[in-house]
């Protein structure tokens, strides 16, 4: 029987092989008007007023996507020359595309069996949502098909991650101009611009209130665009593309391997699960704690309270900073909630740490690894981002504390410790803050611009130099004067390139202030020198804190900050990866000369 059944496939193979590129290609094609089509419908429906005939087309533009591609994956199934073979590698579209279709011909079932009437609060047509739910998972299916294809594009990772954030920007710009996004408001373009930047770039810097200019659509783009620039858009692309059959090339490995900085080929698809993974954990967790910590602070319903949760989670992991609050953390009520900015602090030190190190530090593998083999140690990079990490906060902490004091009257000792290194912690990376920062004394500012210029991890979602660059730079500097020849770490021996490494990128980042800094002062004539420099520290730092300048910048002042935001999060990355690039280099070298220096 078995074998009738195969000469019977081989028949129809042989048939249908003439037109098996062109069925395919044809479907590629009608595919991406679709998703265009859905996608269109989608943002019209969410972004302009409702009326009935909108929601009618939605809901049907909705089905018949769900039709096309029922139909495209049922073509593909009978053209391919191994269709068992097809269904199990595309498995997780299959599965999709066939509870949907359940879905529509048993609602009653699904919404009684399932669903009791979860979205009643929400929306009432449970099968429009649920149409989009199934429209957000065939994207993402896509998505990782797609994925495999940057590969082909012969282009470097430096290259994709900025396109990937000028995509995001763009995206998001176009989104929060939307008349549902904003209540009652007229948003220029200018201003979503810095606001889709300051977020897609993990900053926090605003020009309008969060609390009151946004509708909750818009704050929810406003945390979708944290989280994609977070951990960054292409990390989400090649998440989903580990469960394309595609994804397995040498190339596409290779690729990877050199934008996660991975040691090992095999590497690359595990960690940027791990990537994914651990960051919704940490953020599942800090929405669940943040819940049960708001105190007596008032929400409509327990619906708002979680998504303010959820917001200030996503926000503070990533180290953006923004807040749905007017006042930040520092409004009434909430500033005195200590548990609240303890949990907080924790999961910006965990957003900030650097997923590699946080991977090697606290990942139960190694955990287990190294109660099996005691003699197995953190990595030098982790060693270095973890006691520098401290030191900064520890450093920052001491400052603030024994220079405001009055700012921290009436607060016990520990109430005191916790606003202190929250107050060091978030000035790293972060941009949260429980104190007016415009009050703050001028040796505190200036030793916050320091760990603002510092940062956090690398490889995480925080800004800066880096700690491992400025420690680098620091003990490379001190081997100079004493006439050593090497730089070490931990008995470790840095090569020369990475310390070279360094010093680009510190050079490469005061420049980029510098010059920014000098075409603020001639574009804010009116604003101090200190305020200027604070200000464009924290854009290029992606901090977010402010003396409360950024929403009177002129349109000119705007857009050198969401230029320096933007080179900031991307900037010193891709000079890290351009830098990383092998170079072929000859044997020969010139003849040394020397140069008096200092």
């Amino acid at each position: 029987m078995p074998s009738r059944l195969f000469k019977i496939r081989e028949k129809i193979n042989i048939r249908i092989f003439n037109s098996k590129d062109f069925v395919e290609k044809l479907f590629h094609v009608l595919s991406f008007f679709v998703m265009v089509l859905v996608i269109g419908v989608a943002v019209y429906y969410y972004g302009f007023p409702k009326t009935p005939h909108t929601l009618y087309l939605t809901e049907r533009t909705m089905v018949f996507s769900l039709i096309f591609f029922s139909i495209r994956y049922i073509v593909f199934i009978f053209y391919d020359f191994h269709p068992l073979e097809f269904i199990k590698l595309n498995k997780l579209e299959g599965g999709t595309i066939l509870f949907f279709i359940f879905y529509i011909l048993f609602p009653s079932f699904f919404n009684k069996l399932i669903f009791k009437d979860l979205f009643n609060d929400l929306i009432n047509n449970h099968s429009l949502i649920l149409l989009q739910l199934y429209f957000i998972a065939i994207i993402g299916i896509e998505l990782g098909k797609s994925g495999a294809k940057f590969a082909a594009m012969n282009v470097k990772p430096a290259t994709l991650l900025v396109l990937s954030f000028l995509i995001l920007i763009g995206s998001g710009t176009g989104l929060l101009m939307l008349p549902e996004m904003t209540i009652g408001h007229h948003f220029s373009f200018i201003n979503s611009l810095f606001t889709a930047t300051s977020a897609s770039c993990v900053t926090g810097l605003i020009v309008v209130d969060t609390a009151t200019f946004f509708t909750f659509k818009g704050k929810l783009v406003i945390m979708m665009l944290i989280q994609l620039g977070g951990i960054n858009i292409i990390s989400f692309a090649t998440f989903f593309a580990t469960f394309s059959r595609s994804s397995g090339s040498i190339k596409y490995q290779s690729m990877m391997k050199e934008f996660l900085s991975t040691d090992k080929l095999s590497d690359s698809k595990s960690v940027l699960r791990s990537i994914v993974e651990f960051s919704l954990l940490m953020e599942t967790i800090g929405t669940v704690l943040l819940y049960f910590s708001w105190g007596n602070v008032h929400f409509h319903s327990w619906k708002v309270q979680l998504f303010n949760s959820a917001f200030h989670a996503v926000s503070a992991f990533n180290n953006a900073g923004f807040s749905t609050f007017t006042n930040n953390l520092a409004t009434q009520g909430i500033r005195n909630l200590y548990g609240l900015q303890v949990i907080i602090i924790f999961l910006i030190f965990f957003g900030g740490f650097g997923f590699m190190a946080m991977q090697d530090a606290f990942s139960l593998k190694r955990i287990r690894e190294r109660i099996k083999t005691p003699w197995r140690r953190l990595n030098t990079g982790t060693k270095i981002t973890l006691y520098m990490s401290l030191a900064l906060i520890t450093a920052g902490a001491l400052v603030f504390y024994f220079l405001e004091r009055g700012s921290l009257t009436g607060e016990s000792w520990y109430q005191a410790v916790i606003t202190s290194v929250f107050q060091s912690v978030t000035t790293r990376t972060a941009g949260f803050n429980t104190v007016n920062i415009g009050h703050l004394a001028t040796p505190v500012l200036i030793f916050f611009i320091f760990l603002m210029f510092v940062g956090a991890g690398p490889g995480s979602t925080g800004g800066g130099i880096k700690v491992t660059t400025f420690a680098v730079i620091v003990k490379s500097a001190i081997a100079t004067i004493k006439g050593e020849k090497t730089v070490v770490f931990f008995k470790r021996s840095l090569p020369f390139s990475t310390v070279d490494k360094a010093y680009s990128i510190a050079l490469f980042s005061i420049s980029m202030i510098f010059i920014s800094t000098f075409f603020l002062s001639i574009t804010e004539p009116g604003v101090s020198l200190l305020k200027l420099l604070f200000e464009e520290f924290s854009a290029f730092g992606t901090v977010g804190l402010s003396m409360g300048i950024t929403s009177s910048l002129t349109a000119a002042g705007k857009a050198i900050i969401i230029l320096s935001m933007f080179v900031g999060r991307i900037g010193t990355l891709t000079l890290a990866m351009a830098l990383s690039t092998r170079v072929i280099s000859s044997n020969y070298h010139y003849a040394e000369t020397s140069v008096m220096v200092g």
